[in-house]
């Protein structure tokens, strides 16, 4: 774990040293959600000739209808029927889980209306749903079984996810004793990652940029606790972007953390006045994403660019399975 402070060499740690980093009383939010097998492969028949499909569930909007981000949505039409499932050695579709297409958009986005509901729904895509891994990782090799396992932080309950909140994967049940025991205190808070984190900006105004929504919630005992930790002198460490972009959403021009349940776009890009967090642990992120914007607003842009030249040229590894860093504000 590299350790960015504004004045100050970097630092070349492990994950396993953050109680000695921060100080008693500190307190860490973190992001429960749970990542959902999202990405559902199958076929649509329209008059006899078939078409693969894929298509990754980015938001549900009732209990049987979700938004999702379809590869192959030039084939679809609203009206089309579409059946997700495997592919046996015979190429029949077996586990099959129906859905209509309700509607389509420009940027590939579908609404689908499946014939399934509710739980029921939900076995079936956990049934025969794929993990939803980052392109860099899916474009080189297939999903195993162990990325149901390891593409999910421990402290994980809340279903809803497309990515994982990866600065969580650092933690284990012996980091959280070591911190417990120096005094430390975490909570959490739920923000669904949806596939947008993986987008690329494009536009050279980031204003032209438009995030993709999520979903989040802040319970009202969790604002009490982090308020509480301001006021006694003690610093917010947001474990992860996701943590980060929920808690700014919330706060308001006072510094108060507020409860919070919603949806929020919140883009942050230099020049941004941070009002809640004052440490930020996070992984190391793509070029020209919104999440090194991000950071760049937080830690400075001079400061992040040096900082991932000592992580390359020390041989840090990069993005969701990779490395850890920890950030201090710029001045």
């Amino acid at each position: 774990m590299l350790t960015v402070r504004p004045e100050a060499p970097f630092g070349d740690r492990f994950a396993r040293n953050l109680p000695e980093l921060l100080r008693a009383g500190d307190m860490l939010v973190l992001n429960d959600t749970r990542v959902i097998p999202a990405e559902l492969r199958g076929e649509r028949v329209r008059d006899g000739a078939s078409a693969g499909i894929s298509a990754t569930l980015i938001k549900q909007l009732a209990p049987s209808r979700w938004q999702a981000l379809a590869r192959g949505a030039k084939k679809l039409t609203a009206g089309d029927r579409v059946r997700f499932g495997a592919l046996n050695d015979a190429a029949c579709l077996i586990a099959g889980l129906d859905a209509t297409v309700e509607a389509k958009g420009e940027a590939g986005e579908v609404t689908l209306v499946f014939d399934h509901a509710g739980p029921a729904l939900d076995e079936a895509i956990a049934a025969i749903g794929h993990v939803p891994l980052p392109p860099y990782i899916a474009g080189k090799r297939a999903e195993d079984g162990e990325d149901r396992r390891d593409y999910q932080t421990i402290y994980a309950t809340q279903e809803g996810a497309v990515a994982a909140p990866t600065a969580g994967l650092h933690f284990t049940d012996a980091l959280f004793a070591r911190l417990k025991d120096a005094g430390i205190g975490w909570r959490t808070l739920t923000l669904h990652v949806g596939a947008g984190t993986f987008l690329p900006v494009k536009a050279e105004d980031t204003s032209a940029h438009a995030m993709h929504a999520e979903w989040g919630t802040i319970p009202a005992e969790t604002a009490e606790a982090l308020n509480a930790t301001r006021a006694a002198g003690a610093r917010i460490v947001a474990v992860g972007t996701t943590s980060l972009r929920l808690l700014e959403s919330a706060t308001g021009d006072d510094g108060m953390i507020r409860p919070f349940a919603g949806e929020t776009s919140i883009f942050i890009t230099p020049g941004y006045k941070f009002r809640a967090v004052d440490l930020l642990m996070t992984n190391f992120h793509l070029p020209r994403s919104t999440l090194f914007m991000l950071v760049s607003a937080f830690a400075g842009r001079e400061r992040m660019l040096a900082a991932y030249a000592h992580a390359i040229a020390a041989g840090y590894r990069f993005y969701s399975y990779g490395d850890a860093s920890l950030l201090w504000p710029a001045p």
